[in-house]
């Protein structure tokens, strides 16, 4: 039964038109590449060779021996990059896949055939390529990815240095919000270079600290121990290691965003002067936001809920060009925001937001999450959401929303304006009001608005 499906399956294959008569598929590997290419091009059409740069080239040179001119590959792991950017460089239309889109049969699971497959499905054109900004967008997200991967590690050796207080029952870290801060790495240093007195270490106090000098005083006695003290000093160095690697990473990444220019069409208020301030942090922050605003002709932190981090993020997943998302819809679509109905026999199966591994997505829900306590028509929204549909759902919905906002903003140039929403709030209040009165009538009350007074 498996060998006749599988023969009438060839038997489709062979009756579909070509669209792509000059198209290749091309299995991934660790170690090894698979490449099919149309069977009248070559004596013997499907290929394999090592992942070595110079055995790379090799496989290019054949491609344009089959007059190859569009490739097709499945986007595995990381192993894609070195061959996609030099097909890309050499001239060939190269489409990413998406694995889970190019499944292939039961019963036909090997790299030959994967190959085979990817080079079929290209030639008829049943695959869509997935989106992937220029090269230039791509190093600044290259960079923004290890920045996170070094705030990650960095984050590690915080938990170190409050196992090791803790270990010494120093308390410190739990009556002060941040032990990485200018009061805590005051009195962590004070600590190593040999004070054990707490109230002369709980004068290190900074003023804005909410925290009381008696309890610092008290958080600091303890039992100090050699072993969780050269924990403690190791832990730190590591941690200001780290911090330094960040800092250059910070700097490596906004020399590349001077090399972007400011959008084509329209923009508003787009100097790129801003005040310097003695804080270096918030100063390296003001100077990134800076050169987002005047990459991306807007600036998106004014949309609350988008911090300066989720900007980066937008702009290391997407660039500054959105006409590429024929629509807001799209990019929401893209962004896996939006329902994917299932929908067979007129009935809805299914209308869950597709579950994908996306970095924006992700982006957006942080944002979404931090529109909770905001006081604007978008907090107001996320409330209302959250009331009736749950917090995981009034997510997706808030996220949904500032993902259309955002590709309104960048694609007109137009600042975000909260009066935009003011008439959607005013609509949802009358509603609200007549909905009171109905009920009101409906138990034999009548509502009365309270009188302002002078």
């Amino acid at each position: 039964m498996a060998r006749k499906n599988q023969k009438m399956a060839k038997k489709q294959q062979q009756d579909l038109p070509v669209m792509r008569p000059n198209a290749a598929g091309i299995d991934i590997g660790a170690t090894e590449i698979f490449v099919a290419v149309p069977q009248d091009r070559d004596v013997q059409p499907i290929r394999s060779f090592p992942t070595f740069t110079q055995d790379l080239y090799r496989l290019v040179d054949w491609l344009k021996q089959c007059r190859i001119k569009t490739v097709a590959m499945e986007s595995t792991g990381v192993y894609w990059i070195p061959l996609f950017q030099i097909l890309e460089d050499k001239g060939f239309e190269v489409y990413l896949v998406n694995a889970r889109h190019v499944k292939n049969v039961p019963g036909r699971k090997t790299d030959v055939q994967d190959c085979q497959w990817l080079q079929f499905l290209h030639s008829v054109g049943l695959l869509r390529a997935s989106y992937r900004p220029e090269q230039e967008i791509c190093a600044v997200r290259s960079l923004l990815r290890h920045k996170e991967s070094l705030i990650q590690m960095a984050a590690t050796h915080i938990h170190h240095m409050q196992k090791a207080l803790d270990q010494m029952n120093l308390q410190l870290h739990h009556v002060i919000n941040d032990i990485t801060g200018t009061t805590g790495l005051a009195i962590v240093d004070a600590i190593l270079s040999g004070e054990r007195n707490p109230h002369v270490l709980a004068k290190l106090r900074h003023v804005q600290i909410k925290a009381s000098e008696e309890v610092i005083v008290k958080s600091l006695v303890g039992d100090y121990r050699k072993e969780h003290l050269f924990t403690l000093q190791q832990s730190l160095m590591a941690w200001r290691s780290y911090q330094k690697m960040i800092g250059d990473c910070e700097h490596e990444i906004r020399q590349l965003l001077k090399d972007f220019g400011p959008p084509s069409g329209p923009s508003q208020n787009n100097d790129a002067n801003f005040q310097q301030v003695p804080n270096s942090k918030v100063a390296a922050a003001l100077e990134f936001s800076t050169e987002l605003k005047r990459v991306f002709g807007v600036d998106l932190t004014k949309v609350p809920g988008i911090a300066a981090g989720i900007a980066q993020t937008i702009f290391a997943e997407v660039g500054p060009d959105f006409t590429k998302f024929r629509s807001a819809s799209a990019f929401a679509s893209w962004t896996a925001l939006c329902p994917d109905n299932r929908i067979s026999g007129g009935k809805v199966l299914s209308s869950k937001t597709r579950k994908v591994q996306s970095r924006i997505a992700k982006a957006f829900r942080m944002a979404a999450q931090a529109l909770s306590r905001s006081q604007s028509a978008l907090g107001d929204f996320y409330r209302r959401m959250r009331a009736r549909l749950g917090a995981p759902k009034a997510n997706t919905a808030a996220a949904h929303k500032l993902a259309r906002i955002v590709y309104h903003l960048i694609t007109t140039g137009q600042e975000y304006d909260e009066g935009q929403f003011l008439a959607n709030q005013i609509h949802y209040q009358q509603r609200q009001e007549s909905k009171l009165r109905r009920k009101a009538r409906a138990f034999g009350y009548t509502l009365t608005p309270l009188t302002q007074s002078a």
